[in-house]
C-alpha cells in the first residue's frame, strides 16, 4: 500500500506489523539472554576452578584427572565457548524485519502525517503544548488513548515545516522543543540545534530582535558555532539599519515632510461575510460562524408516499437544513451492513482522487486526504440492498448512478470545499459515463468521530455532524438542471477518531419523470 497516512483503516495493519516485530525482538532478546547465561555459568565455574588451581599448580596437576581436563578444556571446550559467543542470535529477528520492512511507511508518509498535525493545529487553533501533551478535544471522554510528543518529535515537526519553508510552524515547534528541554526532559537533540532553527525561522518572519536573542543564547552554549557567529554580525547590522530607517522616518514626519498614513477602514478589519472561503470553512469546523438556527425544520417517520417496503416500518427522517434542503435519515444502515461494507472495501482502498478542472482527468490532491474503494451491486447482496434502499427512499433511479464509494479518512483526513456536480466552465467530468451530471448526493456515516470530521457548507454556514448509522441526502442540481452553488461543501479534518463514510452519486439520466424540470432557470 502507498500513502498509509491517508487512511486510518489501513494504518491499523501497521500496528499488527509492529506487534509482530516486538514479539520477534523479544524472542531475540531471550535467545541472547540464554546465550549470555551459558557464558556466565561457564565463567563462574572456571573462575572458581582456576582460583583453586593457581594456589598450588603442581599439586593440582599432580592429579591425572585434573591434567586431562585442562587439556580437554583448552583444546575443545574453549573452542566451543568461542563458537557460542560468535553465534549470531539475531538471524530470525533480522530476517523478519527485512520481510516486514517492505510494508513500512515511507518518508512521504512521515511527512504527510506531520503536515496533518500542522493542519489540525491551524484548523482547530490548537497550541503546541496541547498537542505535545496529547490534550486534544475528544480524548478525555470519548477516546481513552493519549500520547505525548518528545523533544525529538517536536524537533522533527519543526524540521519538516522548515523543509517546506513554513517558518511559522518551524518557530512554534522548535520553541516547544526548547521549552521541554528547558524543563529538564532528556533528549538526544541538542539545544544548539533547536536554537539554530529557531533564530533563522523568526528572522525569516522579520523579527530581527528575537532572532538576535536566540543567536546570542546559542553562542553562550557554543561560542565557536560558525554559522551563528556569522548570523550575529548580520543580524546586528540589519537591526541597526532598521532602527536608523525608523529614526529617519520619525524625523521627516516631525518636520512635516512625510505625512502619517492611516489604515483605510477596509484594511483594519475584514467583515465576516467577506472572509476567504478557507477561513469560513475552518471556522465552521471549529463550530464558529454558524448560520442562525433554521426556523422550519422538522423530524418525521417517512414512508415515501406509502412505499410498500416502508409502509409498516417507516424510517426516521430529520431536516438538517432548508436551503439547500439537506435531509438526515436515522438508523438507516445496520452495524452488520457497515462492517460488511468495510470488509469488502478495505483491501481495495486507494488514495482518493479529484477531477482536475484544467484537464478533466483524475488526480490526487493535498486538499483531499483519504482513501476510497468502489463496490458494485453484483459483488455482494449487501451492496445491492443498500442501492435499493437509496432508490426507494429518494424516488430516484440508481441504475445510472455511480457505484457505491467507500472512503476512510487518514491522519487529519479532510476534503476541502468542492462541488459534487460538474460546472459549465470545466471539462465535462462525466462525459464518459454518458449519464449526465450528478443530480444528487447520498452520504452514509459509518462511524462516529470523537472530534472533527463534520460535513460543512461554507456558503450557507451549515454543519452536519457524523453520526454512525445515519445518512444525509441533498440535490446538487436545481429542478432546471442548473447547479445549486449553495451545495458547495467540505469534510473537516478528523481531529480525533476514525471516519468511515460511503456515498452514492446519483446522475440525471433516468430521473426525467421522477424529478421533473422547473419552468425557470433558477427553479
Amino acid at each position: 500500500h502507498n500513502d498509509f497516512f491517508t487512511s486510518i483503516g489501513q494504518m491499523t495493519d501497521l500496528l499488527f506489523t509492529e506487534k509482530d516485530l516486538v514479539t520477534s525482538l523479544k524472542d531475540y532478546i531471550q535467545a541472547e539472554e540464554r546465550k549470555l547465561e551459558q557464558v556466565k555459568q561457564w565463567a563462574e565455574k572456571l573462575d572458581s576452578l582456576t582460583s583453586i588451581a593457581t594456589q598450588d599448580p603442581e599439586g593440582f596437576l599432580g592429579h591425572p584427572v585434573n591434567a586431562f581436563k585442562l587439556m580437554k578444556r583448552l583444546n575443545t571446550e574453549w573452542g566451543d565457548l568461542e563458537n557460542l559467543v560468535l553465534k549470531d542470535m539475531s538471524d530470525g529477528f533480522i530476517s523478519n524485519l527485512t520481510i516486514q520492512r517492505q510494508h513500512f511507511p515511507s518518508d512521504e508518509d512521515q511527512t504527510g502525517a506531520a503536515k496533518a498535525l500542522l493542519r489540525l493545529q491551524d484548523t482547530y487553533q490548537l497550541d503546541t503544548q496541547s498537542i505535545s501533551t496529547g490534550d486534544l478535544p475528544g480524548t478525555s471522554v470519548k477516546l481513552p488513548y493519549r500520547s505525548t510528543l518528545t523533544v525529538e518529535d517536536c524537533f522533527e515537526l519543526g524540521r519538516i515545516a522548515y523543509s517546506e519553508s513554513d517558518y511559522r510552524h518551524t518557530e512554534v515547534w522548535m520553541a516547544q522543543a526548547l521549552k521541554q528541554l528547558d524543563e529538564g526532559e532528556e533528549s538526544s537533540v541538542e539545544p544548539v540545534m533547536v536554537l539554530d532553527y529557531l533564530s533563522y525561522s523568526v528572522y525569516q518572519q522579520g523579527e530581527l530582535e528575537r532572532a538576535l536573542d536566540f543567536t546570542r543564547r546559542l553562542l553562550e552554549l557554543d561560542p565557536e558555532h560558525q554559522r551563528a557567529n556569522g548570523n550575529l554580525k548580520y543580524f546586528e547590522y540589519q537591526l541597526a539599519k532598521q532602527r536608523k530607517a525608523g529614526e529617519d522616518l520619525r524625523y521627516r514626519r516631525s518636520e512635516g515632510a512625510e505625512p502619517e498614513r492611516e489604515e483605510s477602514e477596509g484594511r483594519k478589519g475584514v467583515k465576516k461575510d467577506n472572509l476567504p472561503e478557507k477561513k469560513k470553512y475552518e471556522q465552521l469546523c471549529r463550530g464558529e460562524g454558524l448560520a442562525p438556527e433554521q426556523s422550519r425544520l422538522f423530524c418525521r417517520y417517512y414512508d415515501n408516499n406509502q412505499h410498500p417496503r416502508y409502509l409498516l416500518g417507516p424510517v426516521k427522517q430529520e431536516d438538517e437544513w432548508d436551503r439547500p434542503y439537506i435531509i438526515r435519515y436515522h438508523d438507516i444502515i445496520s452495524e452488520w451492513e457497515i462492517e460488511k461494507v468495510k470488509e469488502l472495501a478495505k483491501p481495495r482502498l486507494r488514495r482518493a482522487t479529484v477531477h482536475d478542472p484544467q484537464t478533466g482527468q483524475l488526480t490526487t490532491a493535498q486538499y483531499r486526504v483519504s482513501k476510497s474503494a468502489w463496490l458494485t451491486a453484483n459483488e455482494h447482496s449487501v451492496v445491492d440492498h443498500i442501492n435499493q434502499r437509496i432508490e426507494d427512499l429518494t424516488g430516484l433511479d440508481v441504475q445510472t448512478a455511480e457505484e457505491l464509494q467507500v472512503a476512510n479518512y487518514g491522519v487529519g483526513g479532510q476534503y476541502e470545499p468542492h462541488f459534487d456536480f460538474g460546472r459549465k466552465d470545466e471539462p465535462d467530468a462525466f462525459k464518459e459515463l454518458g449519464t449526465g451530471n450528478r443530480i444528487a448526493t447520498w452520504l452514509f456515516y459509518m462511524s462516529d468521530v470523537a472530534a472533527g470530521g463534520a460535513t460543512v457548507f461554507p456558503e450557507v454556514g451549515a454543519v452536519v455532524r457524523p453520526i454512525k448509522g445515519t445518512a444525509v441526502f441533498w440535490y446538487n442540481l436545481l429542478p432546471s438542471g442548473e447547479g445549486d452553488y449553495s451545495t458547495r461543501h467540505a469534510a473537516c479534518p478528523v481531529l480525533v477518531g476514525n471516519k468511515w463514510v460511503s456515498n452514492k452519486w446519483i446522475h440525471e439520466h433516468g430521473q426525467e419523470f421522477r424529478r421533473r424540470c422547473g419552468l425557470h432557470e433558477m427553479d
